[in-house]
């Protein structure tokens, strides 16, 4: 391979950024440590690369302390690779390049919350049926680590861009990007049909990347009765390459569904979601309500 040029010395922060991870296998070895692939075997699989190329951006990214080369075998030795606090700091960088994709390179530049049923989005929403959630913790409108999984036969994970209490808390422009309104529409509606859900065995959480105490606020304002998590540091996002948009300054998940397991599998994937209160309907159904 040609030889690596550093740019540690340069005085610009851009450039000794990508002298960690201007390689692009870098970045996807990023991408699918944050997805649950940590075996040196399972990310060669998912990636393509030759051995020896792996090995090397491995070590690179452990000697940066980016990831953590962690031992899961003793005889012979074997390890895992996991993301570090620095590692972490990157997701956002993995869904700001996700987002330029959906919207420049396959998309036609124009911010919205939803896409077309025919999308490369959609698709990779839809391929996520049958794949397994990986174990990570949110913070809850509470400021307490859980689980998005509940310990139920199903959960019905609804992501949505933004709820506020108040109309003037939300963005500017909000009610002109396609797909963006009707979040609480959607939050009342599973508050509404919540007994039902439970009924089916199913627990409902919300997901946004707002701050915890906006969630809060906004679930007291709607009597909400079912947990408000917060993506805001991007792990779910991430873990699922869940489609997202920018506004004012922020990243944003777009309007989706998933119905998951117990075992974490992902059964059921709505998006794009046009009607919402189908769309509720659909997940109820999904969970055999």
């Amino acid at each position: 391979m040609p030889q690596r040029t550093s740019l540690a010395d340069a005085d610009c922060a851009i450039a000794q950024a990508l002298d960690v991870v201007g390689d692009w296998w870098t970045l996807l070895i990023v991408r699918d440590t944050a997805r649950g692939v940590h075996r040196f075997d399972a990310l060669q699989q998912e990636l393509g690369m030759s051995r020896k190329v792996l090995t090397e951006r491995l070590r690179l990214l452990v000697d940066a302390g980016v990831l953590a080369r962690e031992p899961y075998q003793d005889r012979p030795a074997r390890y895992e690779y996991r993301l570090t606090p620095r590692g972490r700091a990157l997701l956002p960088v993995l869904i700001a390049l996700q987002d330029w994709g959906d919207t420049w390179v396959t998309g036609d530049g124009e911010t919205m919350a939803t896409t077309t049923e025919a999308s490369r989005e959609a698709a990779r929403v839809h391929a996520l049926v049958g794949t397994r959630l990986p174990e990570l913790q949110l913070l809850d409108s509470y400021g307490v680590l859980r689980d998005p999984v509940a310990d139920t036969p199903h959960t019905v994970l609804y992501c949505f861009p933004g709820a506020y209490a108040r109309q003037d808390a939300y963005p500017p422009g909000w009610a002109g990007i396609p797909g963006a309104r009707g979040c609480t529409l959607e939050s009342c509606t599973y508050r509404d049909q919540l007994a039902e859900f439970t009924a089916a065995g199913a627990s409902v959480h919300g997901v946004s990347t707002q701050r915890p105490d906006e969630q809060r606020a906004f679930a007291d304002a709607e009597g909400l009765r079912f947990p408000l998590l917060s993506d805001a540091e991007l792990e779910l996002a991430a873990a699922l390459r869940l489609p997202t948009f920018r506004v004012a300054g922020a990243s944003r998940l777009k309007r989706l569904t998933l119905v998951v397991d117990r075992d974490r599998t992902v059964r059921e994937a709505l998006y794009p979601i046009t009607d919402i209160e189908a769309s509720v309907r659909a997940a109820l159904m999904a969970v055999g309500g």
